[in-house]
């Protein structure tokens, strides 16, 4: 216990020195498949504001308790011009599952599919949840890796940041 304990701090820590070194890099305009079908690049999901992208999938029990903020932050801040992209990384023979999840679950978020992970690699996804937020120039202003309770009060204290907004009325 006291190993795994260490190996979780040693993570942690790693993990944090990643994130920090992920801001203020310009990500390439990325096209990405949506779950209808369609396809969208990132500069179009950027024109009217910033933008939160989501790394998931179907078998990641975090992934799934934060897409239930997720859906809350869509909602709450769709009027400010923020959009939520969640990006399925399952293989291409779960994407049914994906699809009746979202459906189950109600999500009114933009979600895409990346069933071979390309995108989930050029945005440097490793783990799962990787949640990324955009500014309008395709700048990371803050990335995130994995999810525990708690961490939805940062994910909306960066979406506030980034849309310059005070500090009151966070997600219950």
């Amino acid at each position: 216990m006291q190993l795994f304990k260490r190996f979780v701090l040693v993570a942690t820590i790693f993990s944090a020195m990643y994130a920090d070194k992920q801001r203020d890099i310009m990500l390439p305009d990325l096209s990405v498949r949506l779950l209808d079908g369609k396809q969208v690049r990132l500069s179009a999901l950027l024109e009217e504001g910033p933008l939160l992208v989501s790394f998931w999938a179907t078998w990641c029990a975090p992934c799934k308790k934060e897409m239930i903020f997720l859906e809350k932050f869509h909602q709450k801040y769709n009027e400010n011009s923020f959009r939520v992209l969640a990006i399925s990384t399952d293989s291409p023979k779960s994407m049914s599952k994906v699809k009746s999840y979202i459906r189950a679950k109600k999500y009114t978020f933009l979600v895409g599919i990346d069933p071979n992970q390309e995108i989930a690699k050029k945005m440097n996804a490793l783990l799962m949840p990787t949640t990324l937020i955009l500014n309008k120039d395709r700048k990371v202003s803050w990335y995130h890796q994995g999810f525990i309770p708690g961490d939805e009060k940062e994910i909306e204290a960066q979406i506030r940041a980034v849309l310059y907004l005070d500090q009151e009325k966070a997600v219950e």
